[in-house]
């Protein structure tokens, strides 16, 4: 694993920059996690868990097109799960490629970003969620609260594969 290129986020500056900032810092340690694995190792479960590595990227591609699209564009979006199916989206199929689900990360990522450029922290979501109707700057924060936590799942899930730690 090579050195993270992705700077941390400032200290000081405008909310929505820093809030930015800080999802893509998350964002790419992530894509970072699992830098340099083999297929085979993005797909281990090293875990008493179901988890893999790169499951838990197909999973964080989808928990953005889900934050950003539909609940606060409103868009119609797919998923890789149903009722019957509820962990579709962790499951890495035989027939999906490493690089498919590297792409739909960095593609739900890209979309996410465009959203969000596009508008106002204080805009509202087009679909309530808990009863409630969220803003931007709520999706942002719970999705740098999301990334980070899925981050430390990595963590542990790379340690356990080739020991390396860190950022």
């Amino acid at each position: 694993m090579s050195e993270l290129t992705q700077p941390r986020p400032a200290a000081t500056g405008p909310e929505k920059e820093m809030l930015s900032a800080f999802l893509d810092y998350h964002r790419a340690v992530l894509l970072h996690k699992v830098e340099g694995l083999s297929d085979q190792d993005l797909r281990r479960r090293p875990l008493p868990s179901a988890i893999t590595l790169l499951g838990l990227v197909k999973h964080l591609a989808y928990v953005e097109r889900y934050w950003f699209q539909m609940v606060f564009t409103g868009q119609e979006v797919e998923y890789p799960y149903s009722d019957d199916d509820p962990d579709g989206e962790w499951r890495v199929e035989p027939y999906e490629t490493t690089e498919e689900i590297l792409d739909l990360y960095r593609g739900e990522v890209e979309k996410s970003r465009q959203i969000s450029a596009a508008n106002d922290l204080e805009a509202l979501c087009s679909t309530n969620f808990s009863d409630r109707q969220g803003s931007l700057r709520w999706i942002m924060l719970h999705m740098i609260e999301e990334t980070a936590r899925h981050n430390g799942h990595a963590d542990l899930l790379r340690e356990s594969i080739d020991g390396l730690t860190g950022d």
